[in-house]
């Protein structure tokens, strides 16, 4: 897949993300569902921060591996968190998961602080828009 990425040097360069991506023309969008980091009816307790980041990127993954696509066709992500600090705290192992699974490649992409996630103990959740196919 190859966006276009839309970064004005007005808006200052981006590290680890992209202010805008344009998808190929034909491509298909697929819109992720929020996928949480722990489930409440998992058994056992729920992981910290980094490991439930892996969780939920691994999750948002496989949905758009079963759709066609990988980690390169992802365009958008927003990151929901519970704790902006711990989030803060975490961006060095953030990375190294992110980097395990999508390479260098990083989407357009926001991070939100919620007062709380449906299911106790998840500290984050992961939506996400992807592009599959197209020229």
């Amino acid at each position: 897949m190859s966006f276009e990425l839309v970064n004005p040097e007005s808006l200052g360069v981006p590290r680890g993300w992209n202010h805008g991506i344009l998808a190929p023309p034909g491509g298909r969008l697929l819109f992720v569902a929020g996928q949480v980091g722990w489930e409440e009816s998992a058994p056992g307790e729920p992981p910290g921060f980094v490991e439930q980041f892996a969780r939920a990127l691994d999750k948002v993954l496989a949905v758009v591996k079963a759709a066609g696509g990988g980690p390169d066709d992802l365009a958008r992500l927003t990151v929901y968190v519970t704790d902006l600090g711990l989030y803060r705290a975490s961006l060095r192992p953030l990375g190294e998961v992110w980097r395990s699974r999508c390479a260098k490649y990083y989407p357009a992409m926001a991070l939100v602080e919620v007062k709380g996630l449906v299911d106790r103990g998840a500290l984050l959740e992961i939506e996400a828009t992807a592009v599959i196919g197209g020229r």
